[in-house]
This record gives C-alpha cells, sequence and structure tokens, in this order.
C-alpha cells in the first residue's frame, strides 16, 4: 500500500492523492503550505490567461498574476457548448488588464467551415496579444507544471473546479493488466489541467497591461 492509499484507508484524509494523480504531491503541498486561500487580484500588474481550446468540448482559461516569483492564480473558467465570442464577453466583462493569452499549438489550424483559424477568430474579437506555443510532449509538459507549481498561489474560491482538476488529474488505468498506462487519463479534469500544462510551457513574462477591445458586432 502507497503511503497515499494508507492516508486514505487509515487516516481518512481527504487531503490524500488521488491514486495514480500526476500532481496529487504538489497540490498536497500547496494546501499544507496555505498557498491555497485568498489570492486578491494586483490592479498594477497584468493578467495572463492560459486556454484549452475544445471542440464540441469544454473550454478551460486560467488568470495568471506574476507578482516576483510567484505564480498567483486569481480566476479560472470553463463552460461547453458555447462560441469563442461568449470568452471574450467573459473576459471583457472582468476588471484586468490583459497581458499574454496562452495558446495550444492547434489554435493556428484552419477551420474547414469558416476558413478562419481559431487564433485569428479571437483575434477579431479583440482579443489580441496571443500567443501560440509550439506542440510538445505531453510529458514534458506535465514535468513543466510539476516544476511550477511550489511557486503557485490558488484562489480557493475562483479557482475552485481548477483546483479540484488538478488534484483529480491522473493516469489512465488499464483493468486487464491491472497497471497504471503512461498517458492521462481523458474525463472532466482534462481541459483544466490542459490549459494549466499550456501555462507551465508558455511562462508568460510581465509587459503594460493592455484593455481588451471586445468587438460585440463579431459572431461566432
Amino acid at each position: 500500500m502507497t503511503e497515499d492509499q494508507y492516508e486514505a484507508e487509515y487516516e481518512c484524509s481527504f487531503q490524500a492523492a488521488v491514486i495514480g494523480a500526476y500532481y496529487g504531491r504538489e497540490m498536497k503541498a500547496a494546501e499544507d503550505e496555505k498557498r491555497i486561500g485568498n489570492v486578491p487580484w494586483e490592479p498594477s500588474l497584468p493578467v495572463h490567461t492560459a486556454w484549452d481550446l475544445g471542440i464540441g468540448d469544454s473550454t478551460a482559461i486560467w488568470f495568471l498574476q506574476i507578482v516576483g516569483r510567484e505564480h498567483r492564480l486569481i480566476d479560472y473558467i470553463e463552460n461547453s457548448g458555447v462560441g469563442l465570442d461568449w470568452y471574450a464577453k467573459e473576459l471583457d466583462r472582468k476588471p484586468y488588464k490583459y497581458g499574454e493569452h496562452i495558446l495550444p499549438h492547434d489554435a493556428e489550424a484552419k477551420e474547414l467551415g469558416t476558413g478562419r483559424s481559431r487564433k485569428e477568430t479571437l483575434d477579431s474579437l479583440g482579443i489580441r496579444n496571443t500567443r501560440v506555443i509550439a506542440a510538445q510532449r505531453v510529458e514534458d509538459g506535465i514535468n513543466a507544471v510539476r516544476l511550477m507549481l511550489p511557486s503557485c498561489w490558488f484562489d480557493a474560491e475562483k479557482c475552485k473546479r481548477g483546483i479540484e482538476a488538478l488534484r483529480n488529474y491522473r493516469r489512465e488505468f488499464d483493468d486487464r493488466l491491472k497497471a497504471f498506462k503512461d498517458r492521462p487519463l481523458h474525463d472532466w479534469s482534462s481541459h483544466a489541467a490542459d490549459a494549466f500544462r499550456y501555462l507551465a510551457l508558455g511562462q508568460p513574462q510581465n509587459a503594460k497591461p493592455q484593455p481588451l477591445k471586445l468587438n460585440t458586432r463579431y459572431v461566432v
């Protein structure tokens, strides 16, 4: 029995890592070190975002501020069944001044129906200053997240679903072999975890914050 299994079974620990979780220990450390709580927005600094763009699936967005060596996750949104215009309006509704918007590598792929990429669609909606990261192995992204998490602070209320997703993001289990596979399980936690992986790989830098110029006339 692993340490996590023992804590869950015999110590009745609700903070014990989910079996097979990628970030269980790192998220438990964040809880123990009081890095999950009230994380205020700092108006003088830009807010960066990182997106997991779903197609017929959920889209997840993390909101990050960098203060010294701290990565402060101040907000998180996720939804499904809506167009990119919905997310643009949500970003515009918030009081933040934005820095970089980190997008996954496939954001530049042209869609057959519209002839434009999702990056171009976001640009037309007023979300500029986007940066598409290069395709990288999932394993490299997971390692990048593990290196980043010890410097992360999470707002417990605004990032509640994202926090739970990071706690539950885990390896796929092979029932026949009774062993974990070398790939993540795709479930509800994948969207937040993927967006966070892009955030860790993208590593935005602070710059002069930019207001979001929402094009309300454009409809996806």
